[in-house]
C-alpha cells in the first residue's frame, strides 16, 4: 500500500447513492481513523477521517461510481473568501452560443467549432469569432429564447452559491460567453461580479461581430486576479470550478480548482474532480 505523505487528510466520498460496502471497503483500504456521514448533502457524502494511504482508492471509486477527493481538514468553508464559476456547461447545463446556433438552424457548424475550442485544439479567441460571425441578422429575440425556453442551472448550483455566501465569500461569474446571459443570471443568483462578451447589436440584430476587448481564458483569470487583490487579500482561499480548456488559466490561479463534469484537458490540472454530483457537492470539500 502507498502511504499518504501526509497523514491528516481526509477522504470525501460524494455519489448520488453510495453503499453501505464500499464506504466500508474504502475505509479499510485507506485505514481512516473514522467515518462521519454529511447530513446536509443533497447528495450521499461522507467524509473519512484522517486517511493513512491511498493506493487503489481511484479503481475502487470508479467501479462503485463515487467522486473521491482527499482534502486536508484546513480546508475550511469558512476561509473561503472568493468562488469562481465558468458559465456554460458549468452553472448551466447548456453551452448558450450552441442554443443560439439552434435557433438560427446552424448548431451543427457552430457545436463543431465550440467542441474544438472546449478541447484545446483552437485558439478560443478565433473560435469565438468565427461562431459570433455566423450569426449575423440573427433577431435579439433568439437569445432570449434561449435564455426563457433552454437555459437550465446545473444541480445544486443555487445550494452551493448560498451556502459559500453564506459563509461570507463574494462570488464571480466568468464566461466566454455573453452578457446577455451573465447580466440575468448575475441578477437572478446575486453574483457580486461577472466578466463575459458583449454582441454588437444593431436594429435588433446581431451584427456579427464581438464588442471589445473578448473575454478570453486571460481574462477570465485576469477578472479573479483582481478579485482576489480585493476580497482575498488576507490569505483566505480562492476557488474556481470550470469545465474546459478556456477555464484552465483562471483555475490554476486559484487555491483550489474544481473540475465539474469537465474535458480531460481540465480534470488533469485541476485539485478536484466532480463527475457524477451536482455543484453542491463542491460545499462537501470544504469542512
Amino acid at each position: 500500500m502507498e502511504r499518504l505523505t501526509d497523514t491528516r487528510l481526509d477522504l470525501v466520498l460524494q455519489a448520488p447513492a453510495i453503499a453501505a460496502a464500499d464506504v466500508a471497503a474504502v475505509a479499510t483500504l485507506t485505514g481512516a481513523q473514522g467515518i462521519r456521514a454529511l447530513p446536509d448533502a443533497a447528495q450521499q457524502a461522507f467524509r473519512l477521517v484522517r486517511v493513512e494511504r491511498n493506493a487503489g482508492i481511484a479503481e475502487l471509486c470508479a467501479a462503485a461510481g463515487i467522486d473521491w477527493a482527499f482534502v486536508p481538514p484546513e480546508l475550511t468553508r469558512d476561509r473561503v473568501r472568493l468562488v469562481a464559476v465558468d458559465m456554460d456547461s458549468t452553472l448551466i447545463t447548456i453551452e448558450c452560443i450552441d442554443e443560439i446556433a439552434d435557433m438560427a438552424g446552424m448548431r451543427s457548424d457552430v457545436a463543431a467549432i465550440t467542441a474544438s475550442a472546449m478541447r484545446g485544439e483552437i485558439d478560443f479567441r478565433e473560435s469565438l469569432e468565427r461562431r459570433v460571425a455566423l450569426f449575423a441578422g440573427t433577431p435579439v429575440a433568439a437569445l432570449q429564447r434561449v435564455y426563457d425556453e433552454r437555459l437550465v442551472l446545473s444541480p445544486g448550483a443555487e445550494r452551493m452559491l448560498a451556502g459559500f455566501k453564506a459563509a461570507g465569500a463574494k462570488t464571480l461569474l466568468v464566461s466566454g460567453g455573453f452578457t446577455f446571459f451573465t447580466d440575468r443570471l448575475k441578477a437572478r443568483l446575486a453574483f457580486d461580479a461577472t466578466e463575459s462578451n458583449e454582441l454588437e447589436i444593431a436594429d435588433g440584430r446581431l451584427t456579427g461581430r464581438v464588442v471589445p476587448p473578448i473575454a478570453d481564458a486571460r481574462a477570465k483569470a485576469a477578472s479573479l486576479a483582481a478579485m482576489r487583490e480585493r476580497h482575498a487579500a488576507d490569505g483566505g482561499i480562492v476557488v474556481a470550478i470550470g469545465d474546459g480548456a478556456n477555464d484552465l488559466p483562471m483555475l490554476r490561479a486559484a487555491d483550489v480548482s474544481i473540475a465539474y463534469h469537465a474535458k480531460p484537458i481540465l480534470r488533469a490540472h485541476a485539485t478536484y474532480a466532480i463527475d457524477r454530483c451536482g455543484l453542491d457537492a463542491v460545499l462537501n470539500l470544504f469542512a
